[in-house]
Formats: C-alpha cells, structure tokens, sequence
C-alpha cells in the first residue's frame, strides 16, 4: 500500500453542516474501496490565492490515507463530479515525506492549545535618557 495526502478546498457559500456531509462524502469514497484513513485535519475557511469561480474564499481540508494507486483515479473522479470541490490535489508522499508528515502530525499533538500556552514576560525596558547616560559615561572613559 501507498501513502497519499490529498487536500481540496470547497466552496464558501456551504453551511458547515453541509461542508462536514462533503467531507464524510470523500472519507466515504476512500473507505469504501479499501483505504485506511491515517490523519484528517480541517483547515477552515481561508483566503484563495486567486479567484476561482468568482470565489474569494474556500474551506480547506487535507486527508492522509493509506492506499492502492487505482483509488487514487476514483476518488479524483468523485472531487470532478462534486459541484462544491473547487480545487483538489491528490500525492503520493515518498518515504522522506512520509516521515515528515508522522513528525507534523506527532508536534501537532504535542503544541500547547491557546489557553495552555505559557506567559512569557519581558524585562522592563530602559528608559531612553539612562541608555544615554551610560552610552556618554562609557565613551569618556
């Protein structure tokens, strides 16, 4: 078996459920014909590079799966014929890549959330007169 990534991006004007019911469409496709889904993060609503179908915005969603190379063609053949996927790209991920993405995805895992994250405080900083004082006192020395 083969280690593929394949991320698209659907339209904006989904409701989330709607967007979540696209998503399970695909994981389906690949389930069905015998992958084994490795890692599935949803990227959100994000800002496209260009326009695409006079759509600024897309709700991205990247798959990790694990495969044989004839379903690759299927699952490619199920994003054209969905009218909500704008844009898609399907890769199969070579051994330097494979690791890269378990090392991702295991540092992902890891990261503190937002409210865990450590406060970090920063030393006082001088005030502009006494940087002056010491720069005149160390040249008159």
């Amino acid at each position: 078996m083969n280690h593929y990534e394949t991320v698209f991006i659907l339209t904006p004007v989904l409701s989330d459920p709607q967007m979540k019911e696209a998503v399970e469409k695909f994981k389906g496709v690949l389930t069905d014909n015998g992958a084994t889904i490795v890692n599935e993060e949803n990227w959100g609503l994000r800002k496209l590079a260009y326009p695409i179908q006079k759509k600024s915005t897309g709700f991205y969603t990247l798959i990790e799966f694990d495969a044989e190379p004839t379903i690759v063609k299927i699952l490619e053949t199920a994003f054209r014929r969905d009218e909500k996927v704008l844009r898609f790209l399907t890769f199969h991920l070579d051994k330097f890549a494979e690791e890269y993405a378990i090392k991702r995805r295991s540092l992902k895992k890891n990261a503190p959330k937002a409210e865990e994250a450590p406060v970090v405080e920063e030393a006082p900083a001088a005030e502009p007169q006494e940087v002056v004082e010491e720069a005149v006192e160390n040249n008159n020395d």
